[in-house]
């Protein structure tokens, strides 16, 4: 699993920062998280094929988070991408997808669903997402990508049980307790357990407590970082979070790392932003435009 910055800016890009776009590789799946102005020809540079993009996941209508869609789309159709894209947003992705499809017409199959609550909204065979609302100046969502814990059942213990019923292992590879010759079989006594990771991303918004409880135990945590603690009425203002907001809401989720992005065009620099970020959780640093996170 590798997660990619693509774009790590705020609303305007900088000589050195794209504007929001990150994508998730996990196994065969290509996972596109927004794509702001410019992205594809970030992926280019990043040597990532459009066209194995699998998903796509909108945090909210903001240009800075959607404006390099309609590209995007046109080039999937002159490549003669053969998958259905699914696409994921907040309340009016329908309307506004198909506005761009209106304007920029392709011919490639498109799945689109609207999360308008905090929800599980996609359980996949290896992983599940989740999503929160956030609290931003429009519809906005945040994402848990959550990988399934993987089950290897012991091939010795087996042998020894003389278990060999399909159906039966096919429970305990999923978790369930089973019953075999008048005894109750765990997965737990049978199988060694891998703890699958989790990365959670949270995008334009103000601050809450109930951010927590999407993030909890995050292996990693992406947090928008708009502003410096020193403008958190500004934050709040334009309902963004501060570097202090990200570090609170990192240490409420017991998160294992912090990686802040959406740096407003002022910051230059990162380095005294996160020296001061650390001080309240330690485990921190700042995304760059191509920084691979291996998880």
């Amino acid at each position: 699993m590798k997660l990619t910055f693509l774009g790590t800016s705020a609303m305007i890009p900088t000589k050195d920062r794209n504007t929001s776009a990150a994508v998730l590789k996990y196994e065969n799946e290509l996972i596109l998280i927004d794509c702001g102005e410019g992205t594809q020809r970030q992926m280019r540079l990043a040597k990532i094929s459009p066209t194995k993009i699998t998903k796509i996941l909108i945090t909210h209508w903001h240009g800075d988070h959607v404006l390099g869609l309609p590209g995007l789309l046109q080039t999937l159709s002159a490549q003669e991408y053969n998958k259905e894209l699914e696409i994921y947003g907040p309340k009016r992705t329908k309307k506004n997808i198909k506005q761009i499809l209106k304007i920029f017409p392709t011919n490639i199959k498109i799945k689109i669903k609207e999360i308008k609550k905090t929800q599980e909204f996609l359980n996949e065979e290896k992983y599940l997402i989740n999503s929160i609302k956030l609290d931003h100046n429009c519809p906005a969502i945040g994402y848990s990508f959550i990988e399934k814990d993987k089950i290897n059942l012991d091939k010795k213990k087996l042998k020894k049980l003389e278990l060999k019923n399909i159906s039966l292992l096919k429970k305990l590879k999923e978790g369930k307790t089973i019953k075999f010759k008048n005894k109750k079989i765990t997965t737990k006594n049978i199988a060694k357990i891998t703890k699958g990771k989790k990365i959670s991303i949270l995008g334009d918004t103000r601050y809450s407590k109930e951010f927590a409880n999407l993030i909890k135990k995050s292996d990693i945590l992406v947090c928008e970082s708009t502003f410096r603690k020193d403008l958190k009425n500004k934050a709040k203002q334009y309902y963004h979070l501060t570097n202090e907001d990200a570090a609170r809401i990192a240490k409420q989720g017991k998160v294992n790392q912090l990686i802040l992005t959406h740096f407003g065009q002022r910051y230059k620099h990162t380095s005294e932003l996160i020296k001061e970020t650390k001080k309240i959780f330690p485990k921190t640093l700042a995304a760059k435009d191509f920084l691979e996170i291996e998880i």
